[in-house]
């Protein structure tokens, strides 16, 4: 099976958006991920109108934002061929506000030790591991890290990923990285949780990522595509 890793276009301000999309244009990269979980309701409706303008024709994996209405993701899944949508624990209490969209919906979970009565994944399409976030909470034994494992054998749950560094001394995800080593982890990882698309969640360039993601797709006995 083969897995296809995406850069993603990350960050909290127009500008951040705007840098990493012109790489995209420069190498015209036509498939990405897109985080939009630190961009404001403002910001967002510039990006959708310059995507527009864009080399950009697929957009498999967005992460949400709590404030994003139901529009925005029949929009990307319309002009954008969406299917992944991820969402954190606390999406949980406006679950209702993309009801028609639950399949579509994935759980990335938090690492804060509290999973609440309300998060059931069966609600949704899925999980989306977050593999940083797992290393983190297996190094401390969170609740979360049960809640995922506990349902390692119902592999059809595990359809995405978002790819952070991680520095096992601090105990901590890294969504800047410096070096290669920052995703040693992910050799030491169980195969379950890793899904058919992968997205890199880090704010480094997209040339970074490429080089890191190149590295990962070597590093790992999977085989990898690296959309580029």
């Amino acid at each position: 099976m083969e897995r296809k890793l995406l850069v993603g276009i990350t960050g909290e301000s127009y500008l951040d958006f705007k840098d990493k999309k012109e790489e995209i244009e420069k190498r015209k990269i036509r498939t990405v991920a897109l985080f939009l979980s630190r961009f404001s309701t403002d910001i967002r409706k510039e990006i959708y109108s310059s995507l527009e303008e864009s080399s950009i024709d697929k957009i498999p994996l967005v992460h949400l934002r709590h404030d994003m209405a139901k529009e925005e993701l029949e929009f990307l899944k319309k002009r954008y061929d969406t299917t992944l949508f991820t969402i954190h624990e606390e999406h949980f209490d406006i679950l209702s506000r993309w009801e028609e969209h639950s399949d579509n919906l994935f759980l990335e979970m938090s690492t804060d030790d509290v999973v609440a009565e309300n998060v059931k994944v069966e609600k949704v399409g899925g999980f989306c591991v977050d593999l940083a976030h797992y290393q983190k909470q297996k190094d401390k034994k969170t609740v979360d890290y049960k809640y995922v494992h506990e349902r390692r054998d119902e592999k059809h749950l595990f359809r995405c990923n978002h790819v952070g560094g991680y520095c096992k001394k601090e105990l901590e995800d890294l969504h800047r990285v410096s070096s290669i080593k920052d995703f040693d982890y992910l050799k030491d990882l169980p195969d379950f949780i890793f899904g058919r698309t992968m997205a890199m969640e880090i704010d480094n360039s997209i040339e970074d990522q490429l080089k890191f993601g190149n590295l990962i797709s070597e590093m790992l006995p999977y085989e990898i595509k690296v959309e580029q």
